[in-house]
């Protein structure tokens, strides 16, 4: 929500207050169903999903309108359009990372019962158990992680995707990363010499 607050109002569609709201309003439920584990509602795992779908949605066209204020207006300040690529990009890794914590083994409220289902990622601890401590499992900062090395490296460099959905959602975050860095931040570069 923060930096979704801080973005200048060129890369905010409607009002800027209209997604924190959205945001908020669904955290305090959520956050009152503290532990996830397998007999929670369906609604809470619903609206999980809907509510990281909405920040997904505002962050691409975020990034969207980024790159369509670079390319179609007279850009001559490099430092705001830095402030706004990090803040998108930011906001690109914390998504991906509440994605993959949502999607991996079905979710956490499934994670926390019997491990039955395949995994979606695999984590070096996964395959080298002696390397991890006893009864290893991937917390919410191990898919963080994964999606900040994805966002930086534009490639799985700690959880590998196995499924078909997992290597679309690193393809997805790969995407918006390398426009956010490579086209984004390159051009604000040059416009501060």
């Amino acid at each position: 929500m923060l930096l979704y607050v801080v973005l200048p109002n060129r890369l905010v569609v409607g009002p800027r207050w209209i997604l924190p709201v959205l945001i908020a309003l669904p955290l305090v439920p959520l956050s009152a169903t503290k532990h996830r584990h397998p007999n929670e509602s369906q609604w809470v795992r619903r609206l999980t999903i809907f509510l990281i779908g909405v920040i997904t949605v505002a962050n691409v066209t975020s990034m969207a309108l980024l790159v369509h204020h670079l390319l179609n207006a007279n850009v001559s300040q490099g430092r705001s359009l830095i402030y706004s690529a990090v803040a998108v990009w930011l906001t690109n890794v914390i998504v991906y990372g509440l994605w993959f914590w949502e999607m991996d083994r079905g979710g956490p409220h499934l994670r926390a019962g019997v491990d039955t289902l395949l995994p979606d990622l695999q984590f070096p601890q996964m395959e080298n158990p002696q390397l991890a401590a006893p009864n290893w499992r991937p917390r919410f900062f191990d898919y963080l992680y994964t999606s900040f090395a994805n966002g930086t490296s534009f490639a799985p460099a700690d959880a590998m995707p196995l499924s078909l959905r997992a290597k679309a959602l690193f393809a997805s975050e790969s995407i918006v990363s390398l426009v956010t860095i490579a086209v984004v931040a390159a051009r604000a570069v040059n416009i501060l010499r």
